[in-house]
Protein backbone atom coordinates (compact mmCIF):
# COMPACT_ATOMS: atom_id res chain seq x y z
CA UNK A 1 0.00 0.00 0.00
CA UNK A 2 1.68 3.59 -1.15
CA UNK A 3 2.34 5.61 1.83
CA UNK A 4 0.73 9.11 1.81
CA UNK A 5 2.58 12.29 1.05
CA UNK A 6 4.02 13.40 4.62
CA UNK A 7 4.95 17.11 4.92
CA UNK A 8 7.42 18.75 7.57
CA UNK A 9 6.82 22.06 9.42
CA UNK A 10 6.42 24.74 6.45
CA UNK A 11 6.20 22.87 3.41
CA UNK A 12 2.44 21.73 3.22
CA UNK A 13 1.69 25.56 3.00
CA UNK A 14 3.89 25.98 0.17
CA UNK A 15 2.30 22.77 -1.98
CA UNK A 16 -0.60 23.88 -1.57
CA UNK A 17 -0.07 27.35 -2.70
CA UNK A 18 2.22 25.84 -5.84
CA UNK A 19 -1.23 23.45 -6.36
CA UNK A 20 -3.34 26.87 -6.50
CA UNK A 21 -0.91 28.46 -9.27
CA UNK A 22 -1.33 25.68 -11.23
CA UNK A 23 -5.06 25.16 -11.14
CA UNK A 24 -5.39 28.80 -11.71
CA UNK A 25 -3.19 28.46 -14.94
CA UNK A 26 -5.41 25.68 -16.12
CA UNK A 27 -8.79 26.42 -14.85
CA UNK A 28 -9.11 30.34 -13.84
CA UNK A 29 -10.47 31.73 -10.38
CA UNK A 30 -13.82 30.03 -11.11
CA UNK A 31 -11.81 26.50 -11.36
CA UNK A 32 -10.12 27.27 -7.93
CA UNK A 33 -11.19 25.57 -4.56
CA UNK A 34 -9.33 24.67 -1.15
CA UNK A 35 -10.90 20.44 -2.29
CA UNK A 36 -9.01 21.03 -5.60
CA UNK A 37 -6.12 22.38 -4.05
CA UNK A 38 -6.00 19.49 -1.44
CA UNK A 39 -6.88 16.91 -3.89
CA UNK A 40 -3.43 18.29 -6.44
CA UNK A 41 -1.46 18.56 -3.30
CA UNK A 42 -2.10 15.02 -2.21
CA UNK A 43 -3.72 15.73 1.01
CA UNK A 44 -6.66 15.41 2.97
CA UNK A 45 -9.46 17.88 2.03
CA UNK A 46 -9.87 19.29 5.65
CA UNK A 47 -5.69 19.93 5.31
CA UNK A 48 -5.59 23.30 3.59
CA UNK A 49 -7.80 24.77 6.40
CA UNK A 50 -4.97 24.84 9.20
CA UNK A 51 -3.14 27.65 6.52
CA UNK A 52 -6.40 29.29 4.57
CA UNK A 53 -9.68 30.22 5.39
CA UNK A 54 -10.73 29.86 2.59
CA UNK A 55 -10.36 30.83 -1.22
CA UNK A 56 -9.58 34.35 -1.40
CA UNK A 57 -6.71 33.54 1.46
CA UNK A 58 -5.31 31.39 -0.81
CA UNK A 59 -5.16 33.92 -3.47
CA UNK A 60 -3.61 36.09 -1.53
CA UNK A 61 -0.95 34.00 -0.60
CA UNK A 62 0.13 33.03 -4.18
CA UNK A 63 0.13 37.13 -4.74
CA UNK A 64 2.11 37.45 -1.50
CA UNK A 65 4.51 34.64 -1.89
CA UNK A 66 5.09 36.12 -5.72
CA UNK A 67 5.47 39.56 -4.42
CA UNK A 68 8.33 38.30 -1.77
CA UNK A 69 10.31 36.10 -4.97
CA UNK A 70 10.06 38.77 -7.15
CA UNK A 71 11.94 41.29 -4.63
CA UNK A 72 14.57 38.51 -3.81
CA UNK A 73 15.26 38.61 -7.81
CA UNK A 74 15.05 42.52 -8.45
CA UNK A 75 16.67 43.35 -5.12
CA UNK A 76 19.50 41.33 -5.56
CA UNK A 77 20.01 42.67 -9.37
CA UNK A 78 19.56 46.40 -7.79
CA UNK A 79 22.67 45.83 -5.31
CA UNK A 80 24.79 44.33 -8.24
CA UNK A 81 24.34 47.66 -9.94
CA UNK A 82 23.90 50.08 -6.86
CA UNK A 83 27.19 52.18 -8.12
CA UNK A 84 25.99 52.65 -11.64
CA UNK A 85 22.29 54.13 -11.58
CA UNK A 86 21.13 53.87 -15.34
CA UNK A 87 22.46 50.70 -15.83
CA UNK A 88 21.06 49.19 -11.98
CA UNK A 89 17.48 50.66 -14.10
CA UNK A 90 17.68 48.42 -17.04
CA UNK A 91 18.98 45.47 -15.49
CA UNK A 92 16.27 45.82 -12.55
CA UNK A 93 13.47 46.30 -15.49
CA UNK A 94 15.11 43.27 -17.05
CA UNK A 95 14.84 41.19 -13.86
CA UNK A 96 11.03 42.01 -13.84
CA UNK A 97 10.61 40.66 -17.39
CA UNK A 98 12.06 37.74 -16.64
CA UNK A 99 10.37 37.23 -13.65
CA UNK A 100 7.17 37.33 -15.56
CA UNK A 101 8.24 35.05 -18.56
CA UNK A 102 9.71 32.30 -15.88
CA UNK A 103 6.65 32.11 -13.76
CA UNK A 104 3.39 33.71 -15.90
CA UNK A 105 0.85 32.09 -14.42
CA UNK A 106 1.42 33.64 -10.91
CA UNK A 107 2.72 36.90 -12.47
CA UNK A 108 -0.72 37.22 -13.66
CA UNK A 109 -2.28 36.06 -10.40
CA UNK A 110 0.04 38.91 -8.81
CA UNK A 111 -1.33 41.81 -10.86
CA UNK A 112 -4.94 40.74 -11.21
CA UNK A 113 -8.01 41.73 -9.73
CA UNK A 114 -9.00 38.33 -8.62
CA UNK A 115 -8.02 39.00 -4.52
CA UNK A 116 -11.27 41.09 -3.95
CA UNK A 117 -10.20 42.70 -0.64
CA UNK A 118 -6.25 42.89 -0.45
CA UNK A 119 -6.72 45.50 2.27
CA UNK A 120 -7.57 42.26 4.67
CA UNK A 121 -4.42 40.88 3.56
CA UNK A 122 -1.45 42.81 5.21
CA UNK A 123 1.48 40.62 4.52
CA UNK A 124 0.18 41.20 1.24
CA UNK A 125 0.15 44.89 1.17
CA UNK A 126 3.48 44.56 2.84
CA UNK A 127 5.07 42.88 0.12
CA UNK A 128 3.76 44.57 -2.71
CA UNK A 129 4.48 48.11 -1.14
CA UNK A 130 8.40 46.76 -0.42
CA UNK A 131 8.90 46.12 -3.90
CA UNK A 132 7.31 49.64 -5.29
CA UNK A 133 9.62 51.70 -2.62
CA UNK A 134 12.67 49.69 -4.04
CA UNK A 135 11.63 50.81 -7.33
CA UNK A 136 11.26 54.30 -5.82
CA UNK A 137 14.69 54.50 -4.74
CA UNK A 138 16.32 53.63 -7.86
CA UNK A 139 14.00 55.88 -9.48
CA UNK A 140 15.66 58.76 -6.75
CA UNK A 141 18.99 57.46 -7.54
CA UNK A 142 18.59 58.36 -11.22
CA UNK A 143 17.11 61.33 -10.78
CA UNK A 144 20.02 62.59 -8.89
CA UNK A 145 22.39 61.60 -11.70
CA UNK A 146 20.52 63.62 -13.96
CA UNK A 147 19.06 60.17 -15.62
CA UNK A 148 15.82 61.34 -15.39
CA UNK A 149 13.48 64.52 -14.80
CA UNK A 150 13.32 65.32 -11.59
CA UNK A 151 9.73 65.42 -10.01
CA UNK A 152 7.72 63.33 -7.00
CA UNK A 153 9.81 60.06 -7.15
CA UNK A 154 6.37 58.13 -6.20
CA UNK A 155 4.79 59.60 -9.33
CA UNK A 156 7.75 58.70 -11.76
CA UNK A 157 8.31 55.48 -9.96
CA UNK A 158 5.07 54.82 -11.22
CA UNK A 159 5.39 55.87 -15.02
CA UNK A 160 8.76 53.45 -14.96
CA UNK A 161 6.83 51.05 -13.51
CA UNK A 162 3.82 51.45 -16.12
CA UNK A 163 6.04 51.33 -19.38
CA UNK A 164 7.70 48.11 -18.25
CA UNK A 165 4.80 46.15 -16.84
CA UNK A 166 2.56 47.40 -19.94
CA UNK A 167 5.35 45.79 -21.87
CA UNK A 168 4.94 42.72 -20.45
CA UNK A 169 1.65 42.49 -20.64
CA UNK A 170 1.51 42.87 -24.20
CA UNK A 171 4.54 40.44 -24.02
CA UNK A 172 2.84 37.95 -22.35
CA UNK A 173 -0.51 38.12 -24.24
CA UNK A 174 1.19 38.13 -27.89
CA UNK A 175 0.17 41.92 -28.66
CA UNK A 176 3.44 42.32 -29.55
CA UNK A 177 3.80 41.60 -33.46
CA UNK A 178 6.18 39.31 -34.78
CA UNK A 179 7.61 42.00 -37.44
CA UNK A 180 9.02 43.29 -34.29
CA UNK A 181 10.09 40.33 -32.32
CA UNK A 182 12.01 39.72 -35.33
CA UNK A 183 13.86 42.53 -35.68
CA UNK A 184 14.92 42.87 -31.44
CA UNK A 185 15.43 40.64 -28.81
CA UNK A 186 13.19 41.29 -25.88
CA UNK A 187 15.76 42.66 -23.94
CA UNK A 188 16.57 45.18 -26.91
CA UNK A 189 12.64 46.15 -26.96
CA UNK A 190 13.08 46.80 -22.70
CA UNK A 191 15.80 48.81 -23.30
CA UNK A 192 14.69 51.20 -25.67
CA UNK A 193 11.42 51.34 -23.60
CA UNK A 194 13.41 52.43 -20.98
CA UNK A 195 15.27 54.72 -23.13
CA UNK A 196 11.87 56.95 -24.19
CA UNK A 197 12.34 58.45 -20.61
CA UNK A 198 15.77 58.70 -19.66
CA UNK A 199 18.23 61.31 -20.46
CA UNK A 200 21.33 61.49 -21.68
Amino acid sequence: MPKKKTYHHGDLKNALINAGVEILAKDGVSGLSLRKVALKAGVSHSAPYSHFVDKQALIAAISTEGFRQLYERVSAVADEYKTKPSRQMIEVAWAYVQFALDDRDRFKVMFSDVLEKEKEYPEFIAESQRNFQLLRMIVEANQASGKLRSGPSDLVALSVWGIVHGFVMLLLEGQISHTVLEKKSVRELVEFQLKQIMLD
